[in-house]
């Protein structure tokens, strides 16, 4: 018996060891859906820091690090984005810097407020030099805002509302302040 059995066991595993596998293409295509986000914003982020540092008066539009907190990497890239803002833009944060003291003083005082699209405006006529001032500043912004849209490859408009959430967030206390939805209030 045991040689009848070994036979018919290997028999056995030998039909239930060759199963037929059927392999179809499907019906629909496979589809894969990949996401891929190019953050652009964050060099627009980079180019507003280097020219607000600017205007700001801080000691450079380079932020400076240690030697210890420096990479290879930061030789190379470090200082790519504080070194391409130049020409015209750089001229209109020269010229903002040098305005930057009377434009805090009015903000402070609520004549002038900073609005949603990055814009200076005329909130109070208590202040004959404020219409120069702010008409000076708004052309120095839209020609900032224009360079770095330009440089990204992005629209002025994109500029402007990251550009805005900026100053209104550096905005000294006192400045009247646009919200998004168009109402104003005083920071």
């Amino acid at each position: 018996m045991k040689k009848l059995s070994i036979p018919l066991v290997v028999g056995l595993l030998f039909v239930l060891g060759c199963a037929t596998l059927r392999v179809q293409a499907p019906k629909e295509p496979i589809k894969v859906d990949i996401s891929m986000r190019l953050d652009v914003y964050q060099h627009v982020q980079n180019d507003i820091d280097a020219i607000e540092k600017i205007v700001s008066g801080q000691d450079s539009a380079i932020e400076k690090k240690s030697p210890d907190d420096q990479s290879l990497l930061d030789i190379f890239t470090g200082t790519a984005y504080a070194e391409s803002i130049g020409g015209a833009a750089e001229e209109a944060a020269l010229r903002r810097k040098a305005r930057y003291a009377s434009l805090v003083s009015l903000e402070q005082a609520g004549v002038i407020g900073e609005n949603s699209s990055g814009m200076v405006v005329v909130r109070s006529d208590s202040d004959p030099s404020a219409a120069g001032i702010v008409s000076e500043e708004n052309s120095d912004r839209m020609i900032i805002y224009n360079e770095i849209a330009a440089k990204n490859g992005t629209s002025v408009s994109d500029v402007q509302k990251l550009y805005a959430e900026r100053l209104q967030r550096d905005a000294p206390a006192g400045t009247p302040v646009e919200t998004a939805s168009g109402s104003w209030q005083i920071k």
